[in-house]
């Protein structure tokens, strides 16, 4: 095992004979079949990116099956226990010209596959409250998250511990090697090396929460990641709620000029933050977030660190995370359940950013406008069934990237089966 493992399984075991440790979950354990969960994901997603640019338009329809069986663990002192998924996509509408490749792979002639499939699976341990994990997983961390956005999900192979020893505190450590990417079947085609994590959240009081993480993709970069999350209750129906969010990224020589994110390839850096404060009243809530990124390039992700490794504020269809990008958000939500349909919910956002360093004489500019409207059935034969339909309009100028409009529909309906 790695060393940075073995001292953090030590810590945390240590720390569950300390005051604040909680009952341990292993001794109330029930068994490997008793415990054990089996469902399948119907996931049914149509992606529509109109460039205003003259580029080929991106057009996908696919039907997913998200199959996943978790295990209990076996009773004792130390619990065994089995993961393992399956994944299945089936194109039901794309073409050459058109295809969206986070959906589904090209052939020898540039067409998209009729289908794909995926399975993978992880042993794992449960000393206490301290899973120790290895295999094919799907890891959710600040400097580490599988991408899930699309027709199927991502997935890493590694190990994974995580702790929850303490009350209110989460730790995480682990290594991984290998990055199964969305829309292709293959296990490592990214030639992941290695990324290193480790870090974890805590809940200081029941308004207030702060995460500290830590991770290296080697010969690519090493990242600091940063939360501090409080909410001020003002009433029965009233809440103020503040989010920071903060990441410094220190890439390794060529790493960012060979991504693209306008360094000069020198062990350059970045610091990308935000800031969003949200006052909710009722069914509405109003959002205000202010975003900025700064240093040598911009922030990159999804190079090693899963495509979903950017807890920021402004982070849509564009993440506003280009070098030197100031950007502003205002954005309203509202719960459609005091008004008798529960389950409806609608969110619209505007983002603005500026003063991106394009290279140019002067500097660039983006803007997005975002609307979601979704559904979840609550009850009934289709309880959990889910709707969603989501638009951005996107406009950029001088250089930072192409126009378009963007049209992204999902229906999922959960089946459990054991």
């Amino acid at each position: 095992m790695h060393a940075l493992t073995r001292r953090t399984l030590t810590f945390v075991l240590a720390a569950g004979s300390t005051p604040f440790a909680l009952a341990s979950a292993q001794s109330e354990s029930n068994g490997f079949v008793a415990d054990s969960s089996l469902g399948v994901l119907l996931r049914n997603a149509y992606y529509n990116r109109d460039f205003k640019d003259g580029a080929a338009d991106a057009k996908t329809w696919g039907q997913g099956f998200i199959g996943t069986f978790e295990s209990g663990f076996t009773q004792g002192t130390v619990g065994f226990g089995v993961d393992a998924y399956g994944l299945l996509g089936i194109k039901l509408d794309s073409g050459r010209g058109r295809n969206y490749g986070a959906f589904f792979d090209t052939d020898s002639d540039g067409r998209p596959v009729d289908e794909l499939s995926e399975a993978g699976a992880a042993v794992k341990l449960r000393i206490s409250n301290t899973v120790i994990k290895y295999g094919n997983q799907f890891p959710s961390l600040p400097v580490l998250a599988y991408d899930d956005s699309r027709l199927l999900p991502q997935a890493f192979t590694g190990t994974l511990v995580t702790s929850n020893e303490i009350e209110g505190l989460a730790l995480n450590v682990g290594r991984f090697t290998a990055d199964s990417p969305m829309g292709d079947p293959a296990r490592d085609p990214n030639r992941l090396k290695s990324i290193d994590v480790i870090g974890g959240d805590y809940q200081v009081t029941d308004n207030l929460s702060v995460a500290l993480y830590r991770s290296d993709v080697e010969d690519t970069f090493e990242k600091l990641y940063a939360n501090a999350n409080y909410t001020i209750p003002l009433s029965a129906e009233q809440a103020l709620n503040f989010d920071f969010n903060i990441y410094r990224t220190d890439y390794d020589d060529g790493a960012e000029a060979a991504l693209d994110f306008g360094g000069d390839g020198n062990n350059d850096q970045n610091t990308i933050w935000s800031l969003a404060a949200k006052y909710s009243i009722g069914a509405h809530a109003f959002i205000v977030a202010h975003q900025r990124s700064s240093g040598d390039a911009g922030y990159a992700y999804d190079y090693g660190d899963g495509g979903s490794s950017i807890y920021l504020a402004n982070s849509y269809y564009s993440d506003f995370n280009l070098k030197d990008e100031r950007s502003w958000q205002g954005s309203y939500e509202l719960d459609f359940a005091t008004y008798g349909i529960p389950g409806l919910s609608y969110k619209f956002a505007y983002v603005r950013g500026d003063n991106i360093d394009t290279g140019a004489a002067s500097d660039g500019t983006e803007r997005e406008i975002f609307n979601q409207i979704k559904y979840v059935v609550q009850n009934g034969s289709a309880k959990d069934l889910s709707l969603s339909l989501r638009n951005s309009i996107y406009r950029a100028d001088n250089t930072v990237g192409p126009d378009l409009n963007e049209i992204r529909a999902f229906v999922e309906y959960p089946l459990s089966i054991l």
